[in-house]
């Protein structure tokens, strides 16, 4: 008989949210003998309504980092929310660890449910795979949201001592954490002021750790270590679409110098918000700016629907 789970709890309820949300699960193989994607969908996607794709970062599901957010753009867009390759039941057997690999494999599921154009948001590592769909696909892509994602790091800053982490291996470690010391280490990374999961009993630390972290870990490092591989600044494209980066000041994963580098890189189609008292998790640190900011730069943009003038009253003698 299995113990009661805390977080698969979390995880059912947060289930609930996106089916309230009109969004339903479904598998797409991707027909290359070797993929296969899991994207949350709408139930009955809105023909009136654009397209928006939800790419979530490393570490907790698809479902925590984008619950909260749903509710603020499901009245104005059709949301897609992948779960990219080694994450929930997305999954391929190509040896392709890159970001370039994942976005292809987002783009194909997204033109599987029959989605021409979108805009999209990125998170942290979502955040380097957005930035590669928008290069890719230039035409498909409408607008983009960066969230504290140095897409515009180079392999030569890891051996300059730019970030407080510089040890590949020693980051992979932190970012799967498989110990609750790994995962209190992880809270302190993340967070300008981490929540006291010191005070939390192993136990709950555990139970958190085998339902988020304990699959693919292998493939995740991978992952992690592939990000910076050959990455060169003069070789990273310019983006044509709106752009919109949002930072935490105290970012330790990606510090705010590479948000200011990256809007320096995209140009004028580029705007940055840096969000003060916050760090690498601002979605959970600083939600309501965080969705108060994406929500202006998305759905301020929308074409508003003429106003609704009531019908002449008939006439009567």
């Amino acid at each position: 008989m299995s113990c009661f789970s805390l977080t698969q709890a979390k995880n059912s309820c947060h289930r609930s949210t996106f089916a309230r949300a009109g969004l339903r699960s479904a598998i797409t193989d991707l027909k290359d003998g070797a993929t296969t994607m899991h994207c949350w969908v709408p139930q009955s996607p809105n023909p009136s309504k654009p397209n928006l794709l939800l790419i979530h970062g490393l570490g907790l599901n698809a479902m925590w980092q984008f619950a909260d957010l749903l509710r603020h753009v499901t009245p104005h867009y059709n949301v897609y929310v992948p779960d990219l390759v080694f994450f929930g039941d997305s999954y391929t057997t190509q040896p392709d660890r890159s970001d370039s690999f994942q976005a292809e494999c987002v783009m194909q599921a997204m033109e599987a449910h029959s989605v021409r154009r979108l805009s999209l948001v990125g998170l942290s590592y979502g955040g380097f795979v957005a930035y590669s769909l928008a290069a890719k696909y230039k035409e498909a892509v409408e607008r983009v949201v960066i969230c504290c994602a140095a897409v515009c790091l180079e392999e030569k800053d890891l051996r300059e001592g730019a970030f407080r982490i510089s040890d590949l291996d020693e980051a992979a470690g932190i970012l799967t954490p498989q110990t609750p010391q790994k995962l209190r280490e992880l809270v302190r990374y993340t967070f300008f002021r981490p929540p006291p999961v010191w005070l939390l009993p192993s136990c709950l630390l555990m139970d958190f750790i085998q339902a988020m972290f304990t699959e693919f870990v292998q493939e995740k490092k991978d992952l992690i270590r592939a990000v910076p591989q050959n990455r060169k600044l003069s070789e990273l494209p310019k983006i044509p679409q709106p752009t919109f980066l949002i930072w935490g000041e105290h970012d330790q994963v990606f510090p705010v110098e590479f948000a200011h580098k990256l809007k320096r890189h995209v140009g004028e189609n580029a705007q940055l918000v840096v969000i003060k008292d916050a760090g690498h998790a601002l979605n959970a640190e600083k939600p309501k700016e965080y969705h108060k900011h994406i929500k202006s730069f998305l759905v301020d943009s929308l074409p508003r629907s003429p106003p609704i003038t009531p019908s002449a009253k008939p006439v009567t003698h």
